[in-house]
């Protein structure tokens, strides 16, 4: 390899390397910044579809990442919190959020990269207040970011002065679908729109393509993006494979509006440039943002349609798991705190019912060690402690009103119960995150030491069961019943903890193995033990 050559290439997959990392780090501080609440401004704000526009601008604004933005979305309406045409409007509004990447770019500040580098080091270094390093990322990510730029700058420099280069890039001139090809695949192998875009940008500021053939490779950037988004939901929901494909569709079809529309809408940005005394970089930062505004004004009000056309082409439904109450009215606390009541001991059983699948859950992912399981698995967990938190507040402003002794002792009995629910739930997380470790490091468990583990599961899933049939038919009979479980689980614990003993013993059994192994079965006593707890308040009547 040629010394020109290594420089030009050494130089330029550097500056590539650090553009991504720049762009990421910013998005990062950003997202400090505003904080870990994305999911709840997307869950909140989204009620029509134009406010999704508006919100998956601004959060894609925020974490400088429309496939970011993309994901959270995919997670909530997989949670039943958002329907399609509302995720549809986010993406659309990502799409336009991420152009702000460009005009950031559009802006050379190049000649004080370092310097802004070197303050934000500063704010990261010299400090430890949160606030400032937060502060001082998103510093260095936009000082790195014009670094970065500039190293690109300066590897193609050379390149310019080869005619087969220059030849080559004007070929995309002769055909705009070779050039929506180069922008699909380039951003396909990069995986970031805003890195390819950074390119072209600097392309066209140093005359090495003019208007007509960037605008095109503009286009097939947008497709490309889509891939990141495409590759996170392989062998995920139905819902999730959803919102990528409208992903795709929504720029597929924006390209092909534009490539018919091509000549008009490149004399269109000329105009602008012109007009504007628009510099290069400029010029292609507002060509992007006009494409993606263009394309959302032109689908926005055939949302409708392209989830009906996603949904013809992956049909099918998804298990939904809710994040929120279903049965508890607000209205009702003060209107006729009775019948409040009566909802929070429905909502108590859903709750229930949640917490039994996620057991379930837990030990399918223990016997299969499918990933997707382990993802529903911190899914339910989340949506356990969204409900508890609920029940809970809802509670607190029941008990303001006047209850008679015994409801008020109902109402003390159901808030007490929820929080063993709620830890239900996290000892279902923690046995997934023991089997993760389990898969992580390669142990196995022995045919016996699984024979056990379904053994507990069938236990602790029939005792939950009479609990929640208890409750429902309001007998404690049935209760007694599953209180009697608890005292077997106790028998099989030892039972295990035993033979697990023997098989450590024998050679059958890894140390490492037998650590997972014991704090699993713990998990599942720890469980009944919460189930017994509730079903010591029916037997009471505080329940």
């Amino acid at each position: 390899m040629s010394e020109i050559w290594q420089n030009i290439l050494f130089t330029f997959f550097g500056g590539l390397g650090l553009f991504l990392f720049s762009i990421k780090y910013m998005g990062d501080g950003l997202q400090l910044i505003a904080g870990d609440k994305m999911r709840n401004v997307l869950d909140r704000y989204t009620s029509t579809p134009l406010r999704a526009v508006l919100v998956g601008i601004f959060v894609t604004v925020l974490i400088q990442s429309s496939s970011g933005s993309t994901v959270i979305t995919v997670s909530l309406v997989a949670a039943g919190l958002l329907n399609l045409k509302q995720a549809i409007g986010i993406v659309m509004g990502a799409n336009i959020g991420t152009t702000v990447t460009s005009f950031i770019i559009g802006f050379n500040l190049s000649a004080y990269a370092l310097p802004v580098i070197f303050i934000g080091a500063a704010c990261l270094f010299f400090t430890k207040r949160k606030n400032v390093n937060n502060i001082g990322r998103v510093l260095f990510g936009v000082g790195g970011i014009f670094y970065s730029l500039k190293l690109m700058s300066s590897a193609m420099g050379p390149m310019k002065e080869m005619d087969w280069f220059m030849a080559a890039l004007g070929h995309l001139s002769d055909s705009p679908i070779v050039g929506v090809t180069v922008g699909t695949v380039l951003t396909m192998l990069i995986q970031s729109s805003a890195a390819t875009i950074a390119i072209l940008q600097n392309l066209y500021a140093d005359g090495a393509v003019d208007l007509s053939a960037a605008l095109p490779v503009l286009f097939g950037d947008n497709i490309g993006t889509t891939i990141t988004a495409v590759l996170a939901v392989l062998g995920s929901t139905i819902a999730a494979r959803r919102v990528a494909a409208a992903h795709v569709l929504f720029n597929v079809i924006g390209t092909i509006i534009c490539l018919i529309a091509l000549y008009p809408y490149t004399m269109f940005i000329q105009y602008i440039e012109n007009s504007l005394g628009l510099d290069p970089k400029m010029t292609i930062a507002f060509a992007h943002g006009t494409f993606n505004v263009l394309n959302t004004l032109l689908q926005f009000p055939f949302i409708w349609l392209l989830a009906v056309i996603v949904t013809k082409i992956i049909p099918g439904e998804d298990e939904v798991i809710k994040y929120r109450t279903q049965h508890l009215e607000t209205s009702l606390i003060t209107s006729a705190p009775a019948i409040a009541l009566g909802q929070v001991k429905k909502e108590f059983i859903s709750m229930l019912e949640l917490s039994q699948k996620s057991v379930n859950n837990a030990v399918n992912y223990f016997l299969t060690k499918e990933e997707k399981l382990f993802n529903k698995g911190i899914t339910i967990e989340e949506a356990i402690n969204s409900i508890d938190e609920e029940m809970t507040n809802y509670l607190s402003l029941l008990f303001r009103e006047k209850l008679s002794e015994k409801e008020g002792i109902e109402a003390s009995g159901l808030l007490d119960g929820t929080r063993d629910i709620e830890r239900i739930g996290d000892h279902s997380r923690d046995i997934i995150t023991s089997i993760k470790y389990q898969i992580d490091k390669g142990i196995k468990f022995s045919d016996d030491a699984v024979k056990e583990v379904k053994e507990m599961h069938e236990q602790s899933v029939k005792m939950i069961d009479l609990t929640i049939k208890s409750l429902e038919e309001d007998d404690n009979v049935i209760a007694g019943e599953a209180l009697a479980i608890c005292n077997k689980m106790y028998a099989l614990e030892k039972n295990a903890r035993k033979n697990h003993t023997n098989r450590m013993r024998e050679g059958s059994c890894g140390i490492s193995g037998g650590v997972v192994y014991i704090d699993l079965i713990t998990h599942f006593t720890r469980i009944c033990e919460h189930v017994r707890n509730i079903l010591e308040k029916k037997l009471t009547g505080t329940i």
